[in-house]
């Protein structure tokens, strides 16, 4: 399933390479191409695509004042909101230089400074709005796909916070939904509409969320790791999360190994099957794919020359001359990384003295979703404790900042920096890297380093890359970096451009639709088993003078079950199957791959009911008693050799078993494990393709966690002729089956009709030959059956 491709590179249906999606241009050219070629058979597409994320890129505060009703709680802000050059500055003049030096950088930017806009909404507005900080990257994907398709976006408006007009606001809270009125969530319904920001979705199609969508195809994009089936199952609503995530016809993972670990969850999980590129749950394949995030190297390149950055890099040179500078930049969460980072920098300093006093770690974090006091205590401790013991009164080694800085100290700090420390224990996509990258080129063009346990790992192949937990490795790295030629730098730092440059997250956002167009019409789509029409079923059940009940026993009549013998009707379905079976009209039969034994045992009370035993090797009429066996002319000398073969597999597969049959024989492996299962059933299919079966009047049929291996010519499809064939008056069809095994059924119903035609001539059915007494018999016969009479869940 490993296809060995770069991510900025994606794959078409067969998973093949296509380079000319190296660039957006292309991407859009085969995404063009793909929407042309649907139309022109007949696929009809609206144009648009309906995105559902988590928030809106926007805030939204509710005006606080006396009328509002509603009072904010007054709590101490979590950390202190300042300038990071000011206070580096403030810092350097307290230690060493003169006032007159400090002067200069003394005056902290305005609040609205950077990225913060200040809020909008109209004076007579209760309504602040504003940009949302973070996922920039999938706005920007978004917004790219606005200037080729029409857009709507569904999303949460998030916790409603507390605003004083458009002053920066120190002290939040939030805003409790049941204290909305209907006018108040109209009047922001019609704020959000109006609102153009930054983030926007830009000056393409844009059109209003409507309250019905038609059916549609759906892609689900997780940007996140997806961890191993061992961890996964763990959780208490693991097969209600992955059900929801397989009804998109298409999952796509920021790398191979995440598509991996949900594949195999959801064979270990839910025992689904996995096929190639997908899995296959009730007939319907859910394609899983992998495509990394990129991020906008345009919108980047011009955030770099704003007029604000150039000071406040001048300014971080001036303080840190003739020292290195290392940058890290992450969220207070644990799988950030962030202790083992500041441990590995310890112990750069202890087994590397020549760098005390020579470099110095700036470690900007920012606050989480959740607090973590508990890591906020431990990362200040271990900070204090680094600069306790390799710091002087002249230089301090490790800078921790705890706030969400301004874009402005961002790109000074990601220019200035001679090395760049990225290292989470876990990590889907990360921005940071790829900006750095980009305000590298006209600067230091300084290495990254970057842990292997992240999603762009893979594509930022020429990062330096280490594991996390190894701190002696992490420690050797980053001398490695900081002496590193400029040769190699350059050249590590052009190819890291390119990639950076050319998988943005606009060729993200289009390799998504791609991804998602390819799979329309394709084979996963037609396995979709659609809905009857029930009323014309009524009606042709209704009006029919002979019906004709073709009914499958495991997993139609009874629910699959790991062990055979405890596929037991229930008391309903007995039921059911008996009031079907006292209309004169109707002619019900069960077909299954069951032996004669236990359909006798569990249904044999059923008199008005006929039965078709291990696949149609044995029939009982309705009403009879007997069965006639239509293998009784057949070579059946391959049954020892297939059991060989089977017990050999049996030995080496636990959990799996033989079940022997009278014309039959199936190994079932539904209680081993599911890969390595599949995997042997492999193996044994291919010995007998390539042995038995060209040597011997057998067929191998692959079931649900079951291989079998049956006589030539006998199979479903040949029973439900035989049986059509002798009750040629049945107006009215049903047949029903779920796995592969009832395809023959489905398929011998389906030929019935050539194209065009609306009457059907059956043929004697070879199934009739092998009965004694049959060898003679019979001419074809006219079926009183139409097209609009047969129904199957086919």
């Amino acid at each position: 399933m490993d296809h060995n491709y770069p991510s900025e590179y994606s794959t078409d249906v067969q998973g093949e390479v296509t380079s000319q999606e190296s660039t957006l241009a292309g991407v859009r050219a085969i995404v063009s191409k793909l929407e042309a070629d649907l139309h022109s058979k007949g696929i009809t597409l609206s144009g648009r695509i309906i995105h559902v994320t988590h928030y809106l890129p926007i805030i939204t505060a509710l005006k606080q004042n006396s009328d509002n009703g509603f009072v904010a709680p007054i709590s101490p802000p979590k950390t202190p909101v300042a300038d990071i050059v000011t206070l580096e500055a403030e810092r350097a003049h307290h230690a060493v230089t003169t006032a007159s030096s400090a002067e200069s950088v003394q005056t902290p930017l305005s609040p609205t400074a950077g990225t913060d806009c200040p809020p909008e909404g109209s004076s007579s507005s209760k309504w602040l709005l504003s940009p949302r900080r973070g996922h920039t990257a999938m706005i920007s994907g978004i917004r790219s796909l606005s200037s080729t398709h029409e857009q709507i976006l569904l999303a949460w408006t998030g916790d409603i916070e507390t605003g004083h007009g458009g002053s920066s606001q120190t002290h939040k809270s939030s805003v409790p939904a049941a204290t909305l009125t209907d006018e108040d969530k109209i009047t922001l319904e019609a704020e959000i509409s109006n609102y153009t920001s930054p983030l926007d979705l830009g000056e393409g199609k844009k059109k209003s969320i409507s309250k019905a969508t038609a059916d549609a195809y759906v892609g689900l994009f997780i940007h996140t790791p997806f961890p191993s089936s061992e961890i996964f199952r763990c959780l208490p609503r693991r097969k209600e999360i992955l059900d929801g995530m397989l009804g998109a016809n298409l999952v796509v993972f920021q790398k191979f190994s995440y598509g991996r670990h949900f594949g195999s969850s959801c064979v270990r999980v839910c025992g689904y099957e996995s096929v190639h590129g997908g899995i296959d749950v009730a007939g319907q394949i859910t394609r899983i794919l992998h495509c990394s995030v990129g991020v906008d190297a345009d919108r980047i390149s011009q955030d770099i020359l704003r007029p604000g950055v150039a000071p406040k890099l001048a300014t971080l040179r001036s303080l840190y001359e003739g020292k290195k500078i290392i940058i890290a930049r992450d969220k207070l969460d644990v799988v950030k990384g962030i202790v083992q980072k500041l441990k590995a920098f310890e112990k750069l300093l202890k087994d590397y003295p020549q760098w005390r006093g020579k470099v110095a770690m700036i470690q900007v974090t920012s606050p989480s979703l959740t607090d973590a006091p508990k890591l906020e205590r431990q990362v200040s401790e271990l900070v204090a404790h680094i600069n306790g013991e390799f710091g002087s009164l002249d230089f301090i080694p490790v800078h921790h900042y705890h706030q969400t800085i301004k874009k402005d100290d961002f790109y000074a700090l990601l220019s200035v920096a001679d090395l760049a420390l990225i290292t989470p224990l876990r990590d889907g996509m990360n921005t940071t890297s790829m900006e750095y990258v980009i305000c590298q080129q006209q600067t230091n063009k300084a290495p990254l380093i970057l842990s292997e346990f992240m999603g762009i790992s893979h594509t930022m192949a020429e990062a330096l890359q280490i594991n996390p937990w190894d701190l002696g490795g992490v420690a050797s790295m980053i001398n490695r970096a900081l002496l590193m030629p400029e040769e190699e730098r350059a050249s590590r730092q052009a190819a890291l451009y390119k990639v950076v440059t050319t998988h943005t997250s606009h060729t993200w956002a289009a390799i998504l639709v791609r991804m998602l167009l390819s799979q329309i019409g394709t084979e996963n789509m037609a396995h979709h088993t659609p809905y009857m029409d029930q009323s014309s079923l009524e009606k042709s059940y209704a009006t029919a003078s002979r019906r004709l009940l073709l009914f499958d026993y495991d997993g139609t009549l009874t629910p699959i079950v790991k062990v055979p013998s405890m596929a037991v009707p229930s008391e309903a379905t007995l039921q059911a199957l008996e009031k079907l079976s006292e209309d004169p009209r109707n002619l019900v039969y069960i077909i299954s791959g069951r032996d004669s034994g236990f359909l006798e045992h569990h249904l044999g009370h059923l008199k008005n009911i006929g039965f078709s035993a291990e696949h149609g090797c044995f029939l009982r009429e309705p009403g009879s008693t007997t069965w006639k066996n239509l293998t009784e002319t057949l070579d059946m000398s391959w049954m020892p050799e297939v059991e060989e073969l089977f017990e050999y597999y049996t030995e080496r597969t636990t959990g799996s078993f033989i079940e022997m049959k009278k014309s039959s024989i199936t190994w079932h492996y539904r209680a081993a494990d599911p890969e390595w299962g599949l995997f042997q059933c492999k193996q044994c299919l291919d010995l007998l393709e390539n042995n038995l079966v060209p040597k011997r009047p057998i067929e191998v049929l692959i079931g649900k966690k079951n291989l079998e291996v049956r006589p030539m010519a006998i199979n479903k499809g040949e029973i439900v002729k035989r049986i059509l064939y002798n009750n040629p008056k049945a107006e009215f069809v049903f047949c029903a089956g779920d796995d592969k095994t009832d395809e023959d059924m489905f398929r011998a119903l389906c030929t019935l009709f050539t194209i065009g035609s609306t009457s059907a001539t059956m043929e004697p059915p070879a199934s009739a030959k092998l009965i004694d007494g049959e060898e003679n018999a019979k001419d074809p016969v006219s079926l009183a059956l139409t097209r609009e009479g047969l129904f199957s869940t086919a």
